[in-house]
């Protein structure tokens, strides 16, 4: 190989070589170095250039010169570039487009219970909140749970010492409430609760839950029904239909389970009404008088009504979602369906 042509290799290659080279100091110079430092490729042409004939010198000289003048102001390039953006700071293409940052959405379950609250606030509820490390007083005595009453069993509970324990309904905070107001009280409690049960497709050790509660002289059975049928027909269809059957609760007597015709097979029976035709969505009933009692209010004077709902149970329904455990997995495949 000639001269010219070696010549036009390395030309070659410092081009190619040159879209690599990252704009710091150090790899700057190692690049200069590479080319036109006494060792470089550059300066070992002009070596060989002084041992060619008179002619040949003519005919390679003004290439060499175009090789070198281009490589230089090449490396000149570099480091004006350099310069620019700081000697510390690696080179960034401010043409290039921008990232959008991901934007985070609301979990289902929170665009549910927001939904069931905003449509209770519109027909006059206030919202409270209270802590979700409870005592055993409010989570069950004051609420008609007796010690040792085997309706505690119906609530496996995480105790943190002896009367210590996490919550395993938002029913303490209607206790908290009535304790420091004066009926009337309307008021609707949304929060998160725990319960020691074995983890399924079906069940968590932790949940959320609505409870509403409703205090005033002369409340009846027959309002408590009027406002759960406008919210099941606010929520689930105005074409809903609602059952009620009786059932047993410690804090509220007469009590009842209310289930809502199956809003995806219109009651005809389909899978997730297992054939029934209904689904079962909240409990409810008439306050016990003990539980008056205990926050100083007078039975004799005043009624009231509660209802407690589960927005997880509600969001599996409404999202047809069949396995709790993806709600609390955090998993962005899942949440970004919604």
């Amino acid at each position: 190989m000639n001269l010219l042509d070696r010549a036009e290799e390395v030309r070659f290659q410092f081009k190619k070589d040159l879209f690599k080279v990252k704009i710091d100091i150090q790899s700057v110079e190692n690049f200069r170095l590479r080319y036109l430092g006494k060792k470089g490729y550059i300066p070992a042409l002009f070596r060989e250039f002084t041992s060619l004939s008179v002619e040949d010198k003519h005919k390679c000289g003004k290439i060499l010169n175009q090789i070198k003048k281009e490589s230089e102001n090449s490396i000149d390039t570099l480091k004006q570039r350099l310069n620019s953006i700081g000697i510390d700071e690696d080179f960034f293409d401010y043409t290039l487009p921008g990232k959008l940052p991901r934007l985070g959405h609301l979990h289902p379950v929170t665009q549910t219970m927001n939904e069931i609250c905003s449509i209770f606030r519109e027909m006059g509820f206030g919202i409270e909140f209270g802590p979700e490390v409870e005592t055993d007083y409010y989570n069950f005595q004051a609420l008609n749970f007796p010690k040792n009453h085997p309706a505690r069993d119906m609530q496996d509970t995480f105790f943190i010492g002896d009367s210590i324990l996490l919550r395993t309904h938002t029913s303490p905070i209607q206790i908290r409430a009535m304790e420091k107001q004066k009926p009337p009280i309307r008021i609707l409690a949304p929060g998160r609760v725990y319960r020691n049960e074995a983890i399924s497709a079906r069940s968590f050790c932790t949940f959320h839950q609505v409870e509403g509660l409703y205090v005033d002289e002369n409340v009846t059975f027959c309002e408590l029904k009027g406002t759960l049928e406008i919210f099941a027909k606010r929520y689930f269809g105005k074409d809903v239909k609602l059952r009620f059957r009786p059932s047993y609760f410690p804090f509220t007597e007469p009590s009842a389970e209310v289930d809502i015709s199956c809003f995806i097979c219109g009651g005809s029976g389909c899978r997730v009404c297992k054939h029934t035709g209904w689904l079962e969505i909240l409990g409810c009933g008439m306050v016990d008088p003990n539980v008056f009692i205990s926050v100083g209010i007078d039975p004799e004077k005043y009624t009231g009504y509660a209802f407690g709902m589960g927005p997880d149970r509600i969001a599996m329904l409404k999202y047809g979602i069949d396995d709790i455990r993806l709600f609390f997995e955090g998993d962005i495949r899942f949440l970004n369906q919604f």
